[in-house]
């Protein structure tokens, strides 16, 4: 599967990288490191793939051996696109630490990704879960 990620170049390799996603484990770890196709994909800044593994079920608070989640990767690595992406994933917890203690936020000071860190403290500090009245209201309105 994760042959299939690096192979993925143009649109036309979408519908058969997303086939081979849908039938194998989108959440298997790779042997070296314990990475999932998220974190690569991520890593590597492919906003492309990262939106295709997440609409085949992958999990964004994985963590591989080092405990960092693929958060944590996009911190690390600069991608602002990509941690907008996976912060609006309902579920994803930017409040993970890995094995050393780190947070995504601290992750993205450490490494003086200044617009990140202000994202994600304002995700952390000011965004709000939804609401079990405004859900049931949302539901009755659309059935």
């Amino acid at each position: 599967m994760l042959t299939a990620l690096a192979a993925f170049n143009s649109d036309s390799d979408l519908q058969t990288v997303l086939q081979l996603l849908r039938t194998g484990d989108v959440n298997a770890k790779a042997s070296q490191a314990g990475q999932t196709a998220l974190m690569l994909a991520v890593s590597h800044g492919r906003g492309d793939m990262v939106r295709a593994l997440l609409s085949c079920g992958a999990q964004v608070n994985i963590r591989d051996d080092d405990g960092s989640t693929a958060l944590m990767c996009a911190c690390e690595h600069g991608h602002v696109d990509i941690v907008r992406q996976l912060l609006s994933v309902p579920g994803c917890d930017a409040t993970l630490t890995d094995n050393d203690g780190s947070s995504a936020l601290s992750i993205a000071l450490e490494a003086s990704q200044n617009d990140i860190a202000v994202l994600l403290y304002a995700h952390l500090n000011f965004a709000k879960p939804p609401s079990p009245v405004s859900s049931l209201t949302e539901s009755l309105v659309t059935h």
